[in-house]
């Protein structure tokens, strides 16, 4: 029985099975790193087109972020609209900055400068992470609160001249009138998503002793300011169609306007926040292969190269996250 034999192709036993020539010049663990990064740019794509259709239809109800995101640690009722979001911003780039020093000292096998650059770009990445979280908190509990229609719009509250007035400051809870529903007491064990001691009759009386308070639509006007209703019309779209308080933000419901846009902000920036939490992981372990001189060893700081390409992407991410959500 004659043997059956295969053709030798004169490449066994070297990394590329199609010819001496490497594609792009790269190596084969770049060269996948890459194909990762550009099948994660267009799942990240695919995530912003969703948001910037959902923005369009919903564009005249859309929350206007310089209320939103006006927080900034330890000033405390201080309106600095976009500035943390701008810190935030700004740490994230400049530990790409020193990834791309780390990288240069590796091809000049300076292993000090690698560690020193490298343990500042895990500092950045640790702080960011430290900042989008402080975000969330704050976008989660809320500011000033507002009031859901039947028509599941909502309903916020401003003085005379416009400035945003919290509930707290002109309406009082009933004492009594209810409990917070928790996961040890609940149908299914689940608790609800958010809670607050004010009730929909509490807003609608302290309204209506506060001749000067004035309702804010959903609705953005001309000047891309929301609308703000006289003291008749405030009072008739509070009683006939306030149906339930609402404080921060889930992913059904918030109070800063369409609710579509606390699903898309927590997936996305959490989805984004997830790539920073693994690139920081990432950077970490390389971090110590380079202190036990692993890469000096082979001769090749490559390895920090690779993890420098993420590093890299997840950074321009966050430029496209941060222009549609806090700039656009």
């Amino acid at each position: 029985m004659e043997a059956t034999t295969v053709a030798k192709t004169g490449t066994e036993g070297k990394t590329w099975g199609g010819g001496e020539e490497k594609p792009l010049k790269a190596s084969y663990g770049k060269l996948m790193m890459w194909f990762f990064i550009t099948s994660d740019a267009l799942t990240f794509s695919g995530f912003l087109a969703a948001y910037g259709f959902s923005r369009f239809k919903f564009i005249n109800e859309w929350p206007i972020a310089d209320e939103v995101f006006n927080h900034f640690p330890f000033l405390h009722g201080v309106d600095a609209p976009m500035y943390y979001v701008a810190l935030m911003t700004f740490i994230l780039i400049f530990s790409s900055v020193t990834m791309v020093l780390a990288v240069d000292a590796g091809h000049q096998m300076k292993k000090n400068k690698v560690v020193t650059y490298m343990a500042l770009t895990i500092l950045g990445g640790i702080v960011f992470l430290g900042s989008q979280a402080w975000e969330w908190s704050n976008f989660i509990s809320g500011e000033y609160g507002a009031v859901e229609t039947r028509s599941g719009k909502i309903l916020q509250f401003a003085d005379a001249e416009g400035n945003r007035v919290s509930l707290e400051e002109f309406a009082t809870a009933t004492p009594g009138e209810r409990a917070e529903h928790e996961n040890k007491n609940g149908v299914w064990y689940e608790a609800e998503a958010s809670y607050n001691p004010l009730g929909i009759e509490d807003v609608k009386r302290g309204f209506a002793a506060n001749p000067d308070l004035r309702v804010r639509t959903m609705q953005l006007t001309e000047e891309g300011e929301k609308e703000l209703l006289n003291r008749e019309e405030s009072l008739l779209k509070l009683n006939e169609s306030g149906i339930g308080v609402i404080q921060g933000a889930n992913l059904s419901r918030n109070e800063y306007g369409a609710p579509l846009f606390g699903g898309f902000f927590f997936f996305i920036t959490g989805f984004h926040g997830f790539h920073v939490l693994s690139g920081v992981l990432i950077l970490i372990i390389i971090f110590f292969n380079v202190l036990l001189g692993t890469y000096e060893k082979r001769g090749s700081y490559e390895m920090v190269e690779k993890v420098g390409l993420y590093w890299h992407f997840v950074d321009l991410v966050w430029v496209f996250v941060f222009t549609f959500f806090y700039l656009v």
